[in-house]
């Protein structure tokens, strides 16, 4: 297996990979190293913050008086936040790199928000807990998620009162895609999952007295269903596998679906629905390293950000401007833009935020400041946020130079480019890389950072 290989095996599967580890990798077989890299990933280690003030509310406490109740709501909205960086510093450092990169996956296929730290945190961990498991499992345990039961109306839906938000986004977001069931399977699956609730710990809760127990009418089968029931019907169809599979395949592959590979993929997936085995078969193939799949995927913001701090380790320590960064580039973990999640590829450039990712990396580890001189939403977003901060270091992100000269020590200054870009490189770029000055690493590796190459894996 090819360093190019393993680079981007490590860049699509994780965050990136460090040169001592490239180097130790490149002696093995495929086999072996994708083995271990799911090996590595077994265990779940669950993301958790200081929540001591809500470990023990009741909720008559929480409920006491309005003035209370806000109180806490806006207690909660903090512990969000730093939830969100707690689960970026995770991104960046955890060893179980793999569930890492499932997890947020997951974390856009089930979009949800909440505003109560508990809920949310449970529901960040379950998809965490599940990301390397069983399907099936995975979506019965969001469907009894209280911050799921809430994000989509599941407490609404009652016996003859029925709302059909979560029944539909069930369908066509996380297991079916569209144009694969009926308005009819609709209304009949809305019916089974009346009753859902859970009790204020977070407790998943089935209120008997709130279900539709009629017969329900689903894929031309009938019986006394109810939301298990449903979902087991669900993964009867093998278009269930192949949608999923082809999430995975623009998310870990190409945007450009090859439908061979997504039935290759999709015969491993069904019907057992283990999330790992369709894993270990798709970094195995040929084709994952096929140079047309190489360097051709737009990182995410997360994907950027976690890049960075692979290679220069960052230690943010303002949480607000960590927030704020993530804004500017157009993904604040924990605060989706809808149930849909973030479209990603494409959308991740415009004229606004390629000029925040170009400038990002001196932005963070050289004290840079973000020039603008276009007007626009970037311009006003940015000037906002750095006026108010005058005489700051913007970012307030630490940055650990030592474990980057450690870690780069033995690699050539000219050879850097092979270890930080995955991208082909064009001639304009090498012309200009030509001609910069390669007396101190550090810059080199700041100036290939910002470089448009940089933003693809």
């Amino acid at each position: 297996m090819t360093k190019n290989h393993i680079q981007h095996l490590y860049s699509r599967a994780g965050f990136g990979i460090q040169p001592n580890l490239l180097e130790e990798l490149s002696t093995k077989r495929r086999e072996e190293i994708v083995s271990d890299l799911l090996n590595q990933s077994k265990n779940f280690n669950p993301l958790l913050i200081n929540t001591a003030e809500f470990d023990t509310l009741t909720f008559n406490e929480f409920n006491k008086t309005n003035k209370i109740h806000r109180a806490y709501i806006e207690k909660s909205k903090l512990l969000i936040k730093e939830l969100n960086r707690a689960w970026i510093h995770k991104i960046s450092n955890s060893k179980e790199i793999l569930r890492e990169k499932m997890t947020l996956f997951w974390a856009n296929h089930f979009s949800c928000q909440d505003r109560f730290i508990l809920y949310i945190q449970k529901y960040n961990n379950t998809l965490r807990y599940y990301a390397l498991g069983n399907f099936k499992d995975f979506v019965k345990a969001i469907s009894k998620e209280p911050s799921m039961i809430t994000y989509l109306d599941l407490k609404q839906n009652k016996k003859g009162k029925p709302n059909e938000n979560f029944a539909r986004e069930l369908l066509e977001l996380f297991t079916l895609g569209v144009s694969n069931y009926s308005e009819e399977d609709i209304k009949e699956i809305t019916k089974a999952f009346t009753g859902y609730d859970y009790d204020f710990e977070g407790n998943f809760i089935f209120k008997e007295e709130n279900h539709n127990d009629d017969f329900k009418y689903v894929f031309g089968k009938a019986g006394h269903y109810d939301g298990d029931d449903i979902i087991d019907l669900i993964f009867e169809k093998k278009q269930c596998a192949r949608f999923i599979c082809t999430k995975l395949y623009r998310y870990f592959v190409n945007d450009a679906i090859n439908e061979d590979h997504i039935e290759e993929m999709t015969n491993v997936f069904f019907p057992n629905y283990q999330i790992e085995p369709v894993l270990l078969f798709m970094f195995s193939q040929d084709w994952f390293y096929n140079p047309g799949h190489i360097g051709n995927k737009i990182k995410s913001p997360v994907e950027l950000l976690a890049g960075i701090s692979q290679t220069i380790p960052l230690t943010f320590k303002d949480t607000k401007q960590l927030l704020s960064i993530q804004r500017m580039l157009g993904q604040m973990l924990l605060y989706p833009p809808n149930v849909a999640g973030w479209k990603g590829g494409k959308s991740w450039i415009d004229s606004n935020t390629m000029m925040t990712r170009l400038k990002l990396p001196s932005f963070l580890v050289s004290d840079g400041k973000i020039s603008t001189k276009e007007k626009g939403e970037f311009h006003d977003t940015y000037k906002k946020y750095y006026e108010n901060r005058k005489g700051e270091n913007v970012a307030k992100a630490s940055a650990n130079w030592e474990v980057f000269n450690k870690n780069y020590q033995n690699i050539d200054i000219e050879a850097l480019p092979n270890y930080l870009l995955q991208c082909p490189i064009n001639q304009n770029t090498k012309d200009y890389l030509n001609s910069l000055s390669k007396k101190s690493k550090r810059d080199y590796c700041v100036q290939l950072m910002s470089l448009p190459e940089y933003q693809m894996c």
